[in-house]
């Protein structure tokens, strides 16, 4: 029988990855985020941490992109405009990866009933052979990767990171049993992610992508989750729900320009409970994205916890619709309902 609590993978050795002075992605957020959850304590389950070795890395990334961090192991150095390493750098990414895999393969075999890796550095926008947008080495996409490798036949990445999971969707748009649904800001970094990127060849259809105008909020993520999302999980029914756990579309995120709330995030966290519960016998993963201000990364993994925690997901509600909201969830569910029954296809 599964263990009933939640189960958390966190350890100081993920703060020993780091940029330059002022850099937002910093070791601050766990600090933020192991004292948030402190009055918490003795209610999780606490599992180790360990890396991913080279065969599980190369099932996502190419030579050449592993290659390249090995080739910067020991010092610091900027691979891109926003990404850096310091000396433990690519140590710490694998933990991050293999500390993702294995909290995946663990909810898959029923040892545990879900669990949240509370890792860094994050990993959506890695490509399969480039570092981006502060990510090394992308531990969702390594999880699905792993979670097929080990016979689960339909896996579902659902990504609420205010920016979108580019790499993410590179890895799987080609392919139909790894549904990713990503909402986020949109036109923004990384400038993919428009409605009409809908995956191609055998995966046309698996990518769904709701992109959020600036300003959005808790009334509209909710709907989306209502109207979209709850219906495309019950539609693929997937056997696992891999969740890219970004807060930085928070209304005090200093890095975009969305109005979610520490309770908007508690809200979709339920939701996806929810469905978990319904279409996967509970089996959610959630893996730590983004999240810059730290009074708000703190509050919203501890609202996020606290739902995970409860006896039943307490969905609530949906708030008010605001201006934004009914022409938004139209306009999304007219381009995804040529390839989703459950949205208003055929």
């Amino acid at each position: 029988m599964a263990d009933p609590r939640l189960a958390l993978i966190r350890d100081p050795r993920f703060r020993e990855h780091s940029g330059p002075r002022g850099h937002p992605e910093r070791p601050a957020r766990l600090d933020a985020i192991d004292q948030a959850l402190a009055p918490l304590a003795g209610r999780f389950l606490e599992l180790e941490p360990r890396p991913a070795d080279d065969e599980e890395i190369l099932r996502v990334h190419d030579p050449l992109h592993l290659a390249r961090l090995r080739a910067v192991e020991g010092r610091r150095a900027q691979l891109d405009p926003d990404t850096y390493t310091s000396a433990r750098s690519l140590e710490i990414a694998r933990l991050a990866a293999g500390s993702t895999i294995e909290l995946a393969r663990r909810v898959a075999r029923g040892e545990v009933s879900r669990g949240f890796a509370l890792v860094r550095p994050p990993g959506h926008h890695a490509e399969r052979n480039a570092p981006m947008g502060f990510c090394l080495l992308n531990q969702i996409a390594l999880a699905a990767r792993a979670l097929q490798e080990d016979g689960v036949d339909r896996v579902c990445v659902l990504d609420f990171d205010v920016h979108h999971g580019n790499g993410t969707q590179h890895v799987f748009e080609g392919e139909r049993d790894v549904l990713f649904v990503s909402l986020h800001q949109f036109p923004f970094y990384p400038g993919t992610g428009a409605l009409e990127e809908r995956g191609h060849g055998e995966g046309l259809g698996a990518t769904v992508n709701l992109p959020l105008p600036a300003g959005a909020g808790d009334p509209e993520y909710l709907a989306v989750f209502d109207a979209l999302v709850a219906p495309l999980l019950l539609e693929f029914r997937p056997e696992l729900l891999l969740v890219s756990a970004g807060f930085d579309a928070h209304e005090r995120d200093p890095l975009a320009s969305m109005r979610v709330s520490t309770a908007g995030f508690a809200g979709m966290a339920a939701r996806l409970r929810a469905l978990a519960d319904e279409v996967c016998g509970g089996r959610m993963v959630l893996s730590l994205e983004g999240g810059y201000d730290l009074e708000a990364l703190g509050a919203s993994v501890h609202a996020v916890a606290e739902v995970l925690m409860a006896d039943q997901a307490p969905v609530g509600a949906p708030p008010k619709p605001g201006p934004l909201t009914n022409p938004l969830v139209e306009r999304l569910r007219e381009g995804h309902a040529p390839l989703w029954r459950s949205v208003g296809g055929v």
